[in-house]
This record gives C-alpha cells, sequence and structure tokens, in this order.
C-alpha cells in the first residue's frame, strides 16, 4: 500500500468512525464483475457479489467498530435538484437491474450489523458529511473509504481519505498535492471550474489551474468576488478576461458553491456512535440463499460476525 503526506498521527485513545461511500463500490463492481451471477429469481446480481468481496475484505481488514455505510438514494430528487435541475442530468438512469442490486446491499449491510445511512433529499456524500460532524462533537476522527475527490472537503486534521481499490490514503495536508487546492477550498474550487462529473458548469472559461490561482491568492471564492478588481493585476494569462468572466457569472459561481458544497445536517436515522451491532443470522442464511453465494462467501461472511459457518 502507497501513502499520501499522512495527517498528524490521532492519539490512540481517539476512536475511529469509518464512512463508506457504498455507490462508488458498488457501480465498480457492476462495471467490472462478470454478468453470470443470478438471484433466485434470475435478476442479475454481479453488483452484489463484488460489493460483498469488498465489504468482507474491509471488515477483516480492518475489523472497525465504528462504521456507517452511506447509499445514494437521491437520484433525481436531491435537494440539489431544486437549486438547479440540470444537477446530475448528464447522467443516465441506473438500469432496474442495478437498481434491485442496491437494495440486495443496503439488506446485506443490515445483515453483517452494519449502520446503513439513505435518504430521499441527501446524496451519499451528504451522509457522510453529517455523520462525521456529529462523530466529531462525540470525539471521533473520520476515515473515509472513497476515491471521490468532492469528499475531501471534509477532512479535518485528525481525518483521512482513503482509495481503498488504489491502496492510497491521504489526510488534508495530503489534498493539495492531488488537487492543487486545501481541503477546505475543495467546494469554491468546483464553483469556478465546475465538475462535468456531475453536470456543475462552474464559470465558463474558468479552468482548474486559474481556478487553483485564484484561491491560492484569495483563499476563497468570498475574497475573490470582493477583490474581483485586482483579478487584472494578477500575473497569469488570460487575467483580464477571467476577471470579466466573473463579474458576469458571479451568481452563477455561488450557485456552484452551493451545489458543491457537502451538507452537514442531513437527517441521521442512526443515532449514537455508530458502532457494529450483532449480525442477524436469520436474514443473513436467506439472503446467501438469495443472492447465490459460494461456500467461500457464505463462510467469510459468518466469520465477519463472529457466527458460526453452517455448509448449505
Amino acid at each position: 500500500m502507497t501513502f499520501d503526506p499522512a495527517p498528524p498521527g490521532a492519539p490512540a485513545a481517539v476512536p475511529t468512525l469509518y464512512l463508506v461511500d457504498a455507490s462508488l463500490y458498488v457501480f465498480r463492481a457492476w462495471h467490472s464483475m462478470p454478468d453470470d451471477f443470478r438471484d433466485a429469481d434470475g435478476w442479475p446480481t454481479n453488483a452484489v457479489h463484488g460489493f460483498a468481496r469488498f465489504l468482507l475484505e474491509l471488515l477483516e481488514r480492518e475489523r472497525p467498530r465504528h462504521i456507517a455505510i452511506a447509499f445514494d438514494e437521491a437520484l433525481d430528487s436531491c435537494f440539489r435538484n431544486a437549486l438547479y435541475p440540470a444537477y446530475k442530468a448528464n447522467r443516465d438512469p441506473a438500469p432496474e437491474q442495478l437498481r434491485r442490486q442496491f437494495g440486495h446491499c443496503k439488506a446485506l449491510c443490515l445483515a453483517l450489523g452494519l449502520v446503513v445511512l439513505a435518504h430521499r433529499e441527501y446524496e451519499a456524500d451528504d451522509l457522510i458529511g453529517s455523520a462525521l460532524h456529529d462523530a466529531r462533537a462525540r470525539g471521533f476522527r473520520g476515515l473515509i473509504v472513497s476515491a471521490d475527490k468532492d469528499l475531501s472537503q471534509l477532512l479535518g486534521a485528525i481525518d483521512e481519505q482513503w482509495d481503498y481499490a488504489r491502496g492510497v490514503r491521504w489526510g488534508a495536508a495530503g489534498v493539495k498535492a492531488r488537487h492543487g487546492v486545501h481541503a477546505h477550498q475543495i467546494a469554491d474550487y468546483l464553483a469556478l471550474c465546475g465538475d462535468a462529473v456531475d453536470n456543475i458548469p462552474g464559470v465558463p472559461g474558468i479552468g482548474a489551474k486559474t481556478a487553483a490561482v485564484l484561491l491560492a491568492h484569495f483563499e476563497s471564492l468570498d475574497g475573490l468576488l470582493a477583490r474581483i478588481d485586482e483579478v487584472p493585476f494578477l500575473r497569469f494569462r488570460g487575467a483580464a478576461q477571467a476577471a470579466a468572466k466573473l463579474r458576469l457569472h458571479r451568481e452563477q459561481a455561488l450557485l456552484c458553491r452551493q451545489l458543491s458544497t457537502i451538507a452537514l445536517d442531513a437527517p441521521l436515522q442512526a443515532a449514537g456512535d455508530f458502532r457494529r451491532s450483532d449480525a442477524d443470522a436469520p436474514t443473513l442464511l436467506e439472503l446467501c440463499d438469495r443472492l447465490g453465494f459460494g461456500p467461500l462467501t457464505r463462510r467469510r461472511l459468518h466469520e465477519a460476525c463472529g457466527l458460526a459457518f453452517a455448509p448449505a
């Protein structure tokens, strides 16, 4: 495993809350696993099998005591769609074969005794941000399991983000080397240069390099907009044009920041410290049968929960 610059070492007494961006790993499994797994009704289960392998490896390796798995249910009902109807409109709807598998993945997590976060108006990023915000007040540090650059804006001094597939971890101090701006500037950065993945337009004509230069000088979008008159005098090509674009698209930049800022106040059904609970053995066995898990996966699922394994 390789590491980016690590955050200051967290004291041993600080407990860690693992926050998993489940949708990322379900989509990866959907695209990478062969389409020859079927449930009892004949529907594909390749994404469930791939997600289960990822989840089991994480649980076996880390043995987290406090963990929350966040799913995206706000596919077209997110509060951001009310602010900007074109938000994520560039994405094709998930096919029914995949939507069913998301339900199976959630059921699997619940049967394993893991806290599941999902909401019709808030995305997984918002649920992760809100859970981390809540957990910090309880004395936790966060370990965000996701490669999504948006989530880096959540990193505090002793938090970490983990791109599990690539085996890379980084803290707040490592964000600038990856994205050109500091962790607390990520939302402002995306407000300026946009995010094609989420269909956030940003300021037309302001690219990633220009956005990073502007934030390095003005520190924040608010500081930049308050001092636009200084922009033409900065030493980068196209400074005068950048100032004109910022004046023209000021309100759009502010809207884009709303879209790119992760909410910290999403309602969380799970209360407390997100501690793993006992597994639901009968439900877990029923899922293994319905989803067609083989003996090795069944054994790993039971061992991950401290349950006795009974071959099918």
